[in-house]
């Protein structure tokens, strides 16, 4: 009996000992390496999604700087609720003779309600609102569910790993065709997407920048929007005042709307 107990004492220790091994600080940063490398692409644009932006209701102010040689800069002031990322409204407060104008976006629906007109009109997501700045951009800035995602590479700027991944619309109605997105690997802070048409021109450029903490996250509250084409238009948009709100559904209801005119 001491025989066969002994063989099996000692078979028990290995066993224990390769089970702390494994669940150590070693065998911890193994998985969380092992995690890293086998991060899909759908979840990297969702975690970086959830950076930009609370995935609960929320509400910030946006303020759009365009400029371009020749002419005076414009700026415009926005007011946005979200709930979701199949739920805002866009208000204008600035300047005064557009004040009251809203976008609604519903589902992957979008209309603009001025203040003298009776109908809503529909409008395209890809249309430009100012500048280089599209309906989109503002109404539906979330990229998760709205583009299948590819990782392709990964790429090395100023010494900062990042993710480069190819996201190619799966419905027409989306702001952009195709993006190609770059995000931090250690992070997953977004740092720059371009937007590209059908045909494959490259449309424009935009900078996530100037991270700051807004709504329980540190968040890009700058985005430097540049057009591919004409290199000296740009579009500044900058995020400021983001609080979290527990926004009614009749808020974005359309008979709701003349209330917040």
């Amino acid at each position: 009996m001491v025989f066969l107990r002994q063989p099996l004492a000692a078979v028990v220790a290995a066993v224990v000992l390769l089970w702390l091994c494994s669940t150590g600080p070693a065998g911890a940063a193994q998985s969380s390496s092992t995690a890293g490398r086998s991060v899909s692409a759908a979840q990297i644009v969702a975690r970086a999604d959830r950076i930009r932006f609370p995935q609960r209701g929320f509400q910030v102010n946006v303020r759009i700087i365009s400029t371009s040689p020749g002419y005076a800069p414009q700026e415009r002031d926005y007011q946005i609720l979200s709930k979701g990322n199949d739920r805002t409204l866009v208000m204008t407060t600035a300047p005064a003779i557009d004040r009251g104008q809203i976008l609604l976006m519903r589902g992957h629906d979008l209309w603009v309600f001025m203040p003298h007109v009776s109908q809503p009109i529909r409008l395209p997501l890809s249309q430009r609102l100012t500048g280089q700045v599209a309906n989109g951009d503002l109404a539906r800035a979330n990229f998760t569910g709205d583009y299948t995602p590819k990782l392709v590479r990964t790429q090395v700027i100023d010494g900062q790993p990042y993710y480069v991944l190819d996201l190619t619309a799966v419905r027409p109605s989306v702001t952009y065709h195709r993006v190609m997105y770059w995000v931090n690997k250690n992070n997953y802070r977004p740092y720059k997407a371009e937007f590209y048409t059908l045909s494959g021109q490259k449309l424009k450029i935009c900078h996530y920048e100037d991270y700051r903490p807004m709504a329980g996250a540190v968040r890009p509250t700058k985005l430097l929007m540049q057009d591919a084409l004409r290199k000296n238009q740009q579009s500044v948009m900058t995020y400021s005042e983001m609080r979290l709100r527990n926004l009614p559904d009749k808020y974005f209801d359309k008979d709701y709307l003349k209330k917040l005119q």
